[in-house]
């Protein structure tokens, strides 16, 4: 790894928790009571989405009645810090990786697709606050990922220029972002990915966070 990256930047869902499960329980569930019944095969299709888009992206194809996509929104959002506050728990190497980073003298960032009371949730569940200097949510950014916005916003306020910066990410959509943002780029997809041909665009490609010392010796 070049020695001039100063920023590690993390994703949150399916790289520090394994929440895609939650979301994919909430989505179903809330769904439900407007008439759309979603199978997981369906809430795999917008993993790495921002939640709005989400909402957006299944509205365009089956509009419903009785509730605003708002309320929709709000409720999957409330059904998620739920989850997280009572069951979550880190995925593998996510202390390592932050302790190695940390010892390497690194700036450490988290930005997430997810609502900030979500993202606050999931570092105060798994006691990992401390290790970031800064929390970004895509919540409030004209455009989600694969847009690079909230990549580049977390790099500007920390004054760090983007070929200085690596994103860890786990979807697809993250690393387009973080390419797109001219961003090196780890990706630990889930395991049921880990070939497919797409991530060959990332710089690494590892099997867990447990890997990140051994694979960008630095």
């Amino acid at each position: 790894m070049s020695a001039k990256l100063k920023l590690v930047i993390y994703d949150m869902d399916g790289l520090i928790i394994n929440s895609e499960p939650f979301w994919r329980q909430a989505e179903i569930k809330v769904f439900a009571t407007v008439g759309l019944q979603l199978t997981e095969t369906d809430c795999i299709q917008t993993t790495g989405f921002r939640f709005d888009e989400v909402v957006d992206f299944w509205y365009n194809r089956q509009p419903w009645l009785g509730k605003t996509k708002e309320q929709i929104h709000d409720e999957v959002i409330d059904e998620m810090e739920n989850a997280i506050t009572h069951h979550a728990t880190e995925m593998e190497g996510v202390h390592t990786s932050l302790e190695y980073f940390k010892s390497k003298g690194m700036r450490i960032a988290l930005a997430s697709s997810s609502a900030m009371r979500l993202i606050k949730a999931t570092v105060q569940k798994l006691d990992i606050e401390d290790y970031f200097e800064l929390l970004v949510s895509a919540e409030h950014e004209t455009y989600g990922k694969p847009h690079p916005a909230v990549f580049l916003r977390t790099a500007e306020t920390l004054g760090i220029r983007p070929d200085e910066c690596l994103v860890i990410e786990d979807s697809f959509y993250g690393l387009l972002a973080a390419k797109a943002a001219k961003m090196k780029c780890a990706v630990v997809p889930d395991p049921s990915a880990i070939n497919d041909a797409r991530f060959v665009i990332a710089d690494w490609k590892l099997n867990s966070l447990k890997e990140i010392s051994a694979m960008l010796n630095f």
